[in-house]
């Protein structure tokens, strides 16, 4: 059993390094108790996460993360597409008051226990959620991430 994580970058210069950022997600799905994935990772455009959201979620406007895990085949490995909008998290920050690597690692984070699962309610409730505390641990445990 083997834990894969592919990432693609499309848009310009990610500032987060691609090997950081599949090991976050690896170490994740392990913390997860996910031993056997593959998992395409795939930083991209506002525009592209637009039309994602639109097509698959029917939501208008761009997202910071959309998160898909597909059907398990029986003892097959989890697979799933996580797509992230760099510009939405650049953004994001800025407004947090948070390093933009630190906002993408936390994309990196949710998205990753989305397709382990996990689920938070929308708006305010969001933050306070189980998720949400698990997102932050898992941030603190394995989210320092170099360039």
């Amino acid at each position: 059993m083997t834990i894969a994580v592919d990432v693609s970058v499309s848009g310009g210069r990610l500032p987060l390094a691609r090997r950081a950022a599949a090991a976050l997600a690896a170490a994740v799905l392990r913390a997860e108790g996910v031993r056997d994935a593959r998992v395409s990772l795939a930083f991209v455009t506002t525009s592209a996460i637009a039309a994602l959201n639109r097509r698959h979620l029917r939501h208008a406007g761009a997202t910071d993360v959309l998160a898909f895990a597909f059907a398990p085949v029986r003892g097959g490995p989890l697979v799933a597409d996580i797509y992230i909008a760099p510009d939405v998290a650049r953004a994001q920050a800025r407004h947090l008051g948070v390093p933009v690597r630190e906002e993408l690692a936390r994309l990196v984070v949710h998205g990753t226990l989305h397709v382990t699962g996990h689920e938070h309610p929308t708006g305010p409730a969001r933050t306070r959620s189980r998720m949400w505390r698990r997102q932050e641990l898992l941030l603190k445990r394995h989210g320092s991430v170099r360039a």
